[in-house]
C-alpha cells in the first residue's frame, strides 16, 4: 500500500529550530506562506542560533530559486538537497511551493496575529485544491490548537527526534538472567589478561528473551553470584565480556571518591578507561554526575598526566528570570553558571590532608588546571589532550552538540551531564534534546559509554523530593 500524497505546510518555527526541514518529507510537497517568510526576515538579524538559522533557510529557498524563471515559481521548484547536506531521511522528491495569491484574513480569526494570517493562507490552499491532504506542521502548541478549531489538521515536527518513545532510550546497562552462566555452559570460553578476565560467549541468532548488545555497554548478573560485565567487543554472534574495575573500595577510590552504587561503578570504570573518548551520563539530581566526572578527570589530569588540563562548559539557560550583564572575563562571567563545579570541588579537596595551608595550595593547584570557558566561543577550537566536561547537556540541541563534540583533537575526552527531566531550552523535549541525539547515535560506537544513574546519594531529603515532587 503506497501512501497519497501530502502537502506540508511548515510554520515559522519549524524551520528556525531545523533549517533542513525543507529537505525532510521525501515524496511530499512543502508550502511556505508568505508570512513564513516576512516572520524568516525579520528574525535574520542577529548572532543568536534561531537568527543563524533563519539566514540559513533563507539560502537554501533562494539557492533553490536560482535559475527558476519568476513566472514559473507558482508551480513550485524541485527539492533537490544542496551538496554538502547530508541527512538520514532519503533524498526529497517533492516541490516547495510558496503562497502567490493575497489571501483574505478573515478567513480565518483576523488579521492580527502571523498565526492567524497562516492559517488563513492554508484554508485557501485546501479551498484552491481540493482534495488535496494538506497537513499545518508547527512546533508551537497553541498554533496547533488553533488550526484544529478552524478545521485543520496539524501536527508536531518529528523529524529532529532521535527516537520515538523516550523509555526506548538506551540505558548503557542491562541485567542479565539468573541462568546465564548455565544457559552459555557448553559455549563459554575464559582467560586471563594483563590481570584483567575475559569471558567469550556465543549468542543463538534469534532469542525473543535477549536484546541486542552494544559495545561497551554494561551488563550486571543480580543475586548472590552477583557479577558486573562489560561488553568489550561484538563479532556477530559472539560477544567478548569483561569483568569490570570495583571503586567500591577504598583502595581504589578515585581521587577520594569510590562508587556507593552498582551505576556509579559502571560510570567510573567509563571515565576512567583510556580507550573511551565519550562518556554520557544521564541521572536525576544527586546522582553523582558531577562528582565522578570530575573526581575522575582529576585522577587522569594530576595524577595519571593524561590530559593537561580539564575544561567545564555548559549551556547557559536560566532557570527562572535574567539578572542581567555579568561583569569581568570570561571566566569570571560563567563562575555564577558554575556553582556544580565549586560544589563539588569543595568535597574533593575536603579529602585532601594538610589541613587549611593543604587544602589552599590543593585549590590554587585546582585553578591552575581547571579552566571554565563558554560554550559561546568553542566554533572553530581544538581541544588537545583535554578532558571536556559539558554539564546541563540536555538543554543543547542536536546542532549545538556536534558543534562540541567535534572540538575533539588527539587525546581528548568529553564528558556529557545532563538530566533529561530538566530542561529549559524552549521547544527542546526529552525525544529531541541533543543529549538524547548522542547517546543514540554512539550507542554502536566501540570508542563511547553510556550509563543512566539512577539512585540519588546526594542526601534523603534531596532523594525523597525527587521522587516525590
Amino acid at each position: 500500500m503506497t501512501r497519497s500524497k501530502r502537502t506540508y505546510v511548515l510554520d515559522t518555527n519549524v524551520l528556525m529550530h531545523d533549517p533542513t526541514a525543507l529537505f525532510r518529507f521525501e515524496e511530499h510537497d512543502v508550502f511556505l506562506p508568505m508570512t513564513v517568510l516576512e516572520e524568516l526576515d525579520n528574525a535574520k538579524k542577529g548572532t543568536s542560533e534561531v537568527s543563524r538559522n533563519a539566514r540559513q533557510v533563507s539560502r537554501f529557498i533562494n539557492g533553490l530559486l536560482e535559475g527558476h524563471e519568476a513566472a514559473r515559481i507558482g508551480d513550485g521548484v524541485a527539492l533537490s538537497r544542496p551538496d554538502g547536506i547530508q541527512l538520514r531521511t532519503p533524498e526529497s522528491a517533492g516541490r516547495l511551493r510558496f503562497q502567490t495569491q493575497v489571501v483574505d484574513p478573515e478567513r480565518s480569526f483576523g488579521d492580527t496575529v502571523p498565526d492567524n494570517r497562516i492559517i488563513a493562507s492554508v484554508l485557501a490552499l485546501i479551498e484552491d485544491r481540493p482534495g488535496e491532504d494538506v497537513v499545518l506542521v508547527s512546533k508551537d502548541i497553541n498554533m496547533r490548537i488553533k488550526a484544529a478549531i478552524a478545521g485543520l489538521v496539524a501536527e508536531d515536527y518529528e523529524n529532529d527526534r532521535a527516537l520515538d518513545d523516550f523509555s526506548l532510550l538506551f540505558t548503557g546497562a542491562e541485567a542479565l538472567p539468573e541462568d546465564f552462566w548455565q544457559r552459555h555452559g557448553d559455549t563459554l570460553k575464559s582467560w586471563t589478561e594483563k590481570g584483567r578476565t575475559f569471558y567469550e560467549v556465543t549468542r543463538p541468532e534469534v532469542d525473543d528473551n535477549d536484546t541486542a548488545w552494544y559495545p561497551q555497554q554494561f551488563l550486571y548478573l543480580p543475586g548472590d553470584d552477583a557479577t558486573e560485565l562489560r561488553v568489550a567487543r561484538v563479532e556477530g554472534r559472539r560477544t567478548v565480556l569483561q569483568v569490570v574495575d570495583d571503586f567500591r573500595h577504598n583502595q581504589h577510590a578515585v581521587w577520594g571518591v569510590i562508587a556507593r552504587n552498582r551505576e556509579q561503578n559502571f560510570a567510573l570504570n567509563a571515565l576512567m578507561d583510556p580507550e573511551i573518548d565519550f562518556v554520557t551520563l544521564l541521572g536525576t539530581a544527586g546522582t553523582g554526575k558531577t562528582l565522578l566526572a570530575l573526581a575522575a578527570g582529576l585522577a587522569q589530569t594530576l595524577d595519571a598526566q593524561r590530559y593537561r588540563e580539564i575544561i567545564m562548559t555548559r549551556a547557559t539557560v536560566s532557570v527562572g528570570e535574567e539578572i542581567g550583564f555579568l561583569p569581568g572575563t570570561e571566566e569570571e562571567k560563567m563562575t555564577p553558571w558554575m556553582g556544580a563545579l565549586t560544589d563539588n570541588l569543595e568535597v574533593l579537596t575536603q579529602t585532601q590532608e594538610g589541613g587549611s595551608w593543604g587544602r589552599q595550595a590543593t585549590n590554587d593547584l585546582l585553578a591552575s588546571r581547571i579552566k571554565i570557558r563558554a560554550m559561546n566561543f568553542m566554533r572553530g577550537r581544538t581541544f588537545l589532550n583535554r578532558y571536556l566536561i559539558i554539564d546541563e547537556a540536555q538543554n543543547l540541541t542536536s546542532k549545538q552538540m556536534k558543534t562540541l563534540v567535534t572540538r575533539a583533537g588527539p587525546g581528548t575526552k568529553i564528558v556529557c551531564l545532563g538530566n533529561l527531566e530538566q530542561i529549559d531550552t524552549p521547544y527542546l523535549t526529552e525525544t529531541t534534546s541533543g543529549l538524547t541525539y548522542v547517546v543514540d547515535r554512539f550507542k554502536n560506537w566501540p570508542h563511547s559509554a553510556h550509563v543512566t544513574l539512577r539512585r540519588g546519594e546526594r542526601s534523603r531529603l534531596a532523594d525523597f523530593a525527587s521522587e516525590m515532587l
